[in-house]
């Protein structure tokens, strides 16, 4: 087949849809105050705007992965579209929580469609090479700068136009895309596989969606209660059954035949951890630049500007050096900047200065996002046939969904605890906070350290140069 002559359209196209699904995660965080007051919540209550839209997210991405490679990439493409951007009217419009909080899960499930079905198109639409790992670096660089972004637009979009534009945004972009998505995208899918592998969709989906709920819940009812050991037990007992399901079946939902493929469980492994030190990151940060800094919602968004800019230039470098060295080096180098940054920022004082104490983590969290998400998304597809991109693509999405839900979860019960053990202790509020969020990010630092020892055992440069598989119709 020849290249597609509009394949960086294509790109350009469906990295729009993504940066808005990866933003999605981020940007309710500074509106949250303002989502609090206008619609008269409690904190039990408003924690579900984020935890809503994690769950369908995170849950759904292996199942919308499949779909998009059985049922067509483009068609699952533009079907996730229209789920996500009238989702995302109805959370502009709601008048209660009850009716965001739904409204949220609607859009994560719109955003499982989305996520895998980008990486898949952009797999299927350029061959293996120089220009894929372009291709890819581009799109890396969407989804790491997109969790700074949307932290940067929440807070302009607050301040000036209301909490509700951060949803209203969404629906002419998504409008706009899938307009041009048809005369655009070509359509592809399997050609030949019969059958769908139900009960295996619904035991990795139950699995994910109950495991994501536990761990976002745990802080406020105790890792040790039975709630949550019980759910923690539950999802076992549902993956278990997956993976019995799925040594069984003519038609998998998740061949286990991929991950022979070592870097491609390597770049799982580490998406993991990525995932659970960026979510985490920005929920700390976010926290620690509003509540002892006492920033507002826009000037804490533009801090993270210095962040979300520096990705963009450094993924073009990052690229070149991956299809130059492979992703093993440029992978290992980007995970240890990030564990620079975390390191850094566990000096954080109670009376801080953005340009002495966060500008140098922001920069040096900026450049190892860059050289970190661009090589491991290119070795999450390594030697994967066409055939399974969109699999592929639904596994190291939902690596990453599940690693931050962790990452979250852990960062804010360490940080949380600590924070209340010195407060009932008589130490003062502004000062038991940052010795909380200082603790927060040693955890968060050792997740990244994690992450680079997993770089250099798993992952192998010479797997990442191989001949494009057969060909999809």
């Amino acid at each position: 087949m020849e290249p597609d002559p509009r394949r960086w359209q294509v790109l350009a196209l469906v990295c729009v849809a993504f940066f808005m699904t990866v933003l999605d995660v981020s940007i309710v965080n500074v509106a949250l105050p303002s989502i609090k007051t206008s619609l008269h919540v409690s904190e039990n209550s408003l924690q579900w705007v984020l935890i809503a839209y994690t769950i369908t997210f995170g849950g759904l991405l292996l199942l919308g992965g499949r779909a998009a490679d059985l049922l067509g990439r483009r068609r699952m493409f533009m079907i996730g579209l229209v789920v996500f951007s009238g989702a995302s009217l109805v959370c502009g419009l709601a008048n209660s929580i009850g009716v965001l909080v739904a409204a949220r899960a609607v859009q994560g499930v719109g955003a499982a469609i989305i996520s895998p079905a980008t990486l898949a198109i952009i797999t299927t639409t350029f061959e293996e090479g120089s220009e894929r790992n372009k291709a890819l670096g581009i799109w890396g660089a969407m989804g790491g700068s997109g969790a700074a972004a949307g932290v940067l637009f929440g807070g302009i979009l607050t301040k000036y136009a209301g909490w509700e534009w951060i949803f209203f945004v969404n629906v002419p972009v998504g409008a706009l895309v899938l307009a041009l998505t048809r005369p655009l995208v070509r359509e592809s899918r399997v050609a030949g596989l019969k059958g769908f592998d139900a009960a295996g969709a619904v035991t990795i989906t139950s699995s994910l969606a109950l495991l994501v709920y536990a761990i976002s819940k745990a802080p406020q009812v105790g890792w040790a209660s039975g709630r949550t050991i019980g759910e923690l037990i539950g999802a076992a007992v549902l993956l278990a059954a997956f993976v019995v399901i799925e040594r069984r079946v003519a038609a998998p939902i998740v061949p286990f035949r991929i991950f022979r493929v070592t870097t491609v469980l390597g770049a799982n492994v580490c998406a993991v951890f990525l995932g659970a030190v960026v979510f985490a990151n920005f929920f700390l940060l976010t926290l620690y630049v509003q509540q002892v800094l006492h920033y507002s919602a826009l000037k804490a968004g533009l801090t993270f500007l210095a962040t979300a800019g520096t990705v963009i230039p450094f993924a073009g470098l990052s690229q070149a050096l991956v299809t130059k060295f492979g992703p093993r080096p440029v992978l290992a180098a980007g995970l240890t900047l990030i564990t620079g940054a975390m390191l850094w920022y566990t000096q954080i004082p109670v009376h801080g200065s953005f340009v002495s104490d966060l500008l140098p983590g922001y920069l040096m969290m900026g450049v190892g996002m860059a050289f970190a998400f661009i090589p491991m998304s290119i070795a999450a597809l390594a030697g994967v046939a066409p055939h399974e991109a969109g699999l592929a693509s639904g596994l190291i999405n939902t690596s990453q969904q599940v690693g931050g839900a962790l990452g979250v979860a852990i960062a804010s019960t360490v940080a949380f605890t600590h924070m209340k053990t010195l407060l009932s202790t008589g130490h003062d509020p502004a000062s038991a906070q940052v010795s909380g969020f200082s603790l927060g990010f040693w955890v968060i630092g050792a997740f990244a350290a994690v992450a680079v020892v997993a770089t250099l055992a798993l992952v192998r440069d010479q797997e990442v140069a191989v001949e494009p598989a057969a060909q999809t119709v």
